[in-house]
């Protein structure tokens, strides 16, 4: 079997929840982790803890992206799996968004994320090798009341990440979508007793990320859902 072997993971839109179980499990493979979110502050500790480099980038600049890539080239190497787990979002009313936040929501969501595969493809192409990865959500394929600006996001998210898919896979480029469909278990929010194990657990949810870049090329995934037993669908 073709399993391709990786070497440099960035991780964009970067916090304390999946990012950081995905930053322990890649380094645990003896993959070497990058990390870039807008505030890097948060992500101090776990970079003592697992080696990984920390860049600040807002990704819905595009300087800043081209930058990140730049630099991260440099000083470490030009990745090979890039995951991409930025979003925002604006709630509320649809009369009474604010169009500047719901601006942002969707260039958060969803254009931050083509700038960051736009500069990992350029990369991978040339040695027709390399995974692209987006962190999606139930409002990936299903748009909930009060909540239009992260549904645009997302949905467009999936669009791009099912486009890719199907320009870059005959190139050798992995591109996979995840809907997680559920709420993410956390220090500040875990499951309620009376239901054990109806939220996600984060480590879990990055066994799934690994399995996806362990399988063979011709047996490719370019989505997955993932949701706890108990969530409705």
């Amino acid at each position: 079997m073709d399993i391709p072997s990786y070497k440099i993971a960035l991780i964009v839109g970067a916090g304390e929840g999946l990012s950081a179980s995905l930053t322990r499990l890649l380094t645990r493979e003896k993959i070497r982790v990058v990390l870039a979110a807008r505030k890097v502050e948060k992500l101090g500790a776990l970079c003592n803890e697992t080696g990984a480099r920390a860049y600040p980038c807002d990704a819905t600049n595009p300087e800043e992206v081209e930058r990140l890539f730049g630099l991260v080239e440099r000083e470490i190497g030009t990745p090979d799996v890039v995951v991409y787990n930025a979003s925002a979002r604006a709630r509320g009313p649809l009369v009474d968004l604010v169009p500047a936040e719901v601006q942002q929501s969707i260039a958060v969501s969803a254009f931050g994320g083509f700038l960051v595969a736009q500069q990992a493809a350029q990369r991978m192409l040339p040695n027709k090798q390399g995974a692209i990865l987006f962190t999606g959500a139930s409002a990936s394929v299903k748009g909930y009341a009060q909540s239009a600006p992260f549904a645009m996001g997302k949905f467009a998210l999936r669009g791009l990440a099912q486009s890719m898919a199907r320009e870059l896979s005959p190139q050798g480029i992995h591109v996979a979508h995840f809907v997680i469909d559920g709420a993410i278990r956390s220090a500040a929010r875990q499951d309620p007793a009376e239901r054990p194990d109806s939220m996600l657990d984060p480590d879990a949810i990055a066994a799934s990320y690994w399995s996806v870049l362990q399988q063979p090329r011709s047996a490719w995934s370019w989505e997955i859902e993932l949701r706890p037993w108990v969530e409705t669908f």
